[in-house]
């Protein structure tokens, strides 16, 4: 295993988000904060903020991690690939100019519905972000040096790094970033057209491991870590046999929550007239059973007009495979509360 890339993310000293100074909130604008179906610990320190599409807050220890940051409004369109555009159909929970401080994103793939043009223009140079290489080669090397990002950290699957948090008592709190597989497009000769166009880009998924720095070890699965609360987010996947490798990986570890990518993003193909480039409900409830998450949280399910597979789908098969005790639906705007062991 490649050795652990060392991030340090300090609250008290942030990188601008943005490029322009703009008037953000000091806090997000939560409307109701969900807990755990079984009912709350009342011992909650971590929250996950549902924006819109893939876009999330996750926060613990004084640190803001974004997700796929997107912020188009209803009636705007992005371009997912040769001849392929979307309109979105809703608004996201609050504007860019309006968030507050955050310190990394987490960029699952160069898309423009989980990167748009605005985020894009718009984002400091200079601050801190983790994703695919394909990603990182896009924000770097594909750019004029003055437009070109400065602080992408590139992770293929399994690869991993360590987020240190700065200022936060006597036990070094850490999140430790692991890629994860996933592919937008199934194998065969679709996915050899497509590497030959480069219509879909290369896609992670990842793991979040949330706990404290170990010296010479790990503890509780986690290298390095002792870990207390694990969170997989799916990415933009169908299900393909590479995330059979997940359960391997985690080696009897727990995922405590799950954000798994819905819609049933549907695009024309390269000849044939339509091609599902994410899960659809069905394979929603299939990976649900596969990584066996204590919670689970659908999102990126309507945004779009190419998300052909509605959230009342995913519902229905959750109901039938009686999993409705595991999860948890967020509203735009709306946060689930969670509790890492200390």
């Amino acid at each position: 295993m490649a050795s652990l890339q060392h991030i340090t993310l300090d609250p008290r000293s942030r990188v601008p988000l943005l490029k322009a100074r703009s008037k953000g909130h000091s806090q997000l604008p939560i409307d109701e904060i969900k807990t755990h179906p079984a009912g709350s610990s009342g011992a909650e320190d971590g929250t996950v903020f549902f924006v819109g599409t893939a876009t999330t807050v996750i926060m613990w220890q004084g640190i803001r991690i974004m997700t796929d940051p997107n912020f188009l409004h209803a009636g705007d369109h992005v371009h997912l690939g040769p001849g392929v555009s979307a309109t979105r159909r809703t608004n996201p929970a609050v504007d860019l100019e309006e968030m507050p401080p955050m310190d990394c994103v987490l960029l699952s793939h160069y898309h423009e519905d989980h990167f748009d043009r605005l985020v894009e223009d718009s984002l400091n140079r200079d601050f801190p972000v983790i994703t695919t290489p394909h990603a990182r080669r896009c924000l770097t090397q594909s750019k004029p040096a003055d437009e070109a990002f400065k602080a992408v950290t590139s992770l293929d699957a399994f690869e991993g790094a360590l987020l240190r948090i700065a200022g936060q008592g006597e036990r070094q709190a850490v999140v430790k970033v692991t890629g994860m597989p996933g592919k937008h497009v199934p194998p065969g000769p679709l996915a050899v057209a497509n590497d030959l166009l480069g219509a879909v880009p290369p896609t992670n998924g990842w793991l979040l491991e949330l706990g404290y720095e170990v010296e010479g070890g790990g503890g509780g699965g986690g290298e390095g870590v002792d870990v207390g609360y694990r969170i997989y987010i799916s990415g933009d996947t169908l299900m393909v046999d590479e995330l059979k490798q997940i359960p391997k990986y985690l080696d009897d570890a727990k995922v405590d929550l799950m954000l798994v990518h819905l819609g049933g993003t549907t695009i024309p193909g390269p000849s044939m007239p339509l091609l599902m480039v994410t899960m659809d409900a069905r394979q929603g409830v299939q990976l649900m059973q596969l990584i066996g998450p204590d919670v689970t949280i659908p999102i990126h399910f309507d945004d779009y007009d190419v998300f052909m597979s509605p959230l009342e789908d995913f519902k229905k098969e959750v109901e039938k495979a009686g999993f409705e005790k595991g999860v948890v639906y967020l509203d735009r705007g709306e946060a689930y509360g969670f509790t890492v062991k200390a």
